[in-house]
């Protein structure tokens, strides 16, 4: 028995699974393929005037951030440590200890390292608009600022507040020197904040 594949008519639905992305319906009509002609070229009517300037589309980019903290109330930490981005860790630990005890946390203030980043009281107060100011070891001479305070006492310019202070490597430890430099900051801080 010879079996005849030309007169075999396979369903519809397998035609389409078979040839799913080869398969393309036509019209029932025939229709045949014309003869490529080259056609003429037309010239172009008018030329620019103006020369084509491209553009390149500007991508915004974020400014990396260039303090520590979320800054929600307003309260600007300068210190100045060559060390590190912003701030060392027992440092850090001991601001966190401070601002905790004055009911604050890290994200109530922008911890600014000076020495990363030498800004000035203008670009400060337009950047971040503190209304404190709290200065470890970085002199109001430093930002610009039109007077100086000795340290631990409190001095209003402007819309703000200053504390000026020693640096916090001298609030490391425990012996007496370090004591009597954590009271006076401690009471400088109650004032500053109504405690």
């Amino acid at each position: 028995m010879e079996a005849s594949f030309g007169k075999i008519q396979l369903p519809d639905f397998l035609l389409v699974d078979f040839f799913k992305d080869n398969l393309v319906l036509y019209d029932d009509k025939i229709t045949t393929k014309e003869a490529a002609v080259i056609k003429e070229e037309k010239p172009i009517a008018a030329t620019a005037t103006s020369p084509l300037i491209l553009t390149k589309k500007q991508e915004i980019i974020a400014p990396k951030k260039w303090f520590f903290g979320d800054n929600t109330k307003q309260i600007l930490i300068l210190v100045k440590d060559t060390e590190a981005v912003y701030l060392r860790d027992e440092w850090l630990q001991f601001l966190t200890n401070i601002l905790g005890a004055c009911k604050l946390n890290i994200g109530d203030v922008a911890i600014v390292n000076y020495a990363n980043n030498p800004i000035n009281f203008t670009s400060l107060n337009e950047q971040l608009n503190p209304q404190f100011y709290l200065m470890f070891d970085v002199a109001s001479q430093d930002i610009l600022l039109p007077f100086t305070v000795p340290n631990y006492q409190l001095q209003k310019f402007g819309n703000a507040t200053f504390l000026l202070a020693p640096s916090l490597a001298l609030m490391q430890g425990n012996t007496e020197a370090v004591k009597m430099e954590k009271s006076r900051l401690w009471l400088s801080l109650k004032k500053l904040f109504n405690i």
